[in-house]
């Protein structure tokens, strides 16, 4: 099995796990088929309030696993297109799913994994972890995880990683945004636990439209809009009543 989906607190968090712990959870065809599959589906349910991406083992993963990048390396033009496009298809899955996705990190996130992580609206890193974009030396690019990358740490870095192709820390990671918060060992359930409590602490469906706005570039009028119709709905009422009576709110 490539892949594992647990349900926690009554359903409403969604746990992924990478279950390749032999190979570092490194992708392959079905592992890259499986997560599409689960993410598109996780979009859907409306229960679901959060999701946590993880990897089993010593490594969050590896990129691409070795038997598939030979696989690859025969493959016609257009079977590579093919190809491409279905990791493609993946990393949106993810990226788009409208539940947040809180990225677990250990050890490694090289490669596609570090593409994870760019997808992923929270990560947290362990001490020690190691990412790096480093298909410049296999003399190919990062080119399917590049919008995401560039997007969330900037030209400027993404000159720097993509074209060295070296590995760099959580710190680092963190100091251009890759991460947002980095642990000591043994440290990454507890900082979990707490995300998953600050997210279920707010309205499903304010969180749902928080993270849109946050992802796009919205316009003066699809803000003032947005926040007008958070006011009138059921759950909005819901939550400044409860604020005024100085009680929890009922979802």
């Amino acid at each position: 099995m490539s892949l594992v989906l647990f349900r926690e607190r009554d359903g409403r968090v969604a746990r992924v796990v990478l279950d390749r712990p032999e190979l570092r959870n490194a992708f392959d065809e079905d592992l890259i088929a499986t997560l599409t599959e689960t993410f598109l589906r996780l979009a859907k349910e409306s229960g679901v309030r959060a999701i946590v991406l993880e990897g089993r083992g010593k490594a969050f993963c590896a990129g691409a696993d070795l038997s598939w990048m030979k696989k690859m390396a025969g493959y016609t033009l257009e079977e590579n297109l093919a190809d491409a496009e279905r990791l493609a298809a993946m990393f949106e899955a993810i990226d788009s799913c409208p539940r947040p996705v809180v990225a677990r990190i250990q050890g490694a996130a090289l490669g596609g994994g570090t593409g994870l992580a760019a997808v992923s609206d929270i990560v947290v890193a362990e001490e020690g972890t190691l990412f790096g974009t480093t298909e410049v030396r296999l003399g190919i690019v990062p080119a399917v995880i590049s919008p995401y990358l560039v997007r969330k740490i900037g030209e400027s870095a993404a000159r720097y990683w993509f074209t060295t192709g070296e590995r760099f820390d959580a710190q680092a990671a963190a100091r251009v945004g890759l991460v947002h918060t980095v642990v000591p060992m043994g440290s990454l359930d507890a900082e979990i636990e707490r995300l998953l409590d600050a997210f279920l602490s707010g309205g499903p469906e304010a969180v749902a439209e928080a993270k849109r706005l946050a992802t796009s570039a919205s316009a003066r009028a699809a803000a003032t809009s947005s926040i007008a119709a958070r006011r009138v709905s059921a759950e909005g009422q819901e939550g400044l009543r409860a604020f005024l009576e100085k009680r929890k709110p009922v979802w």
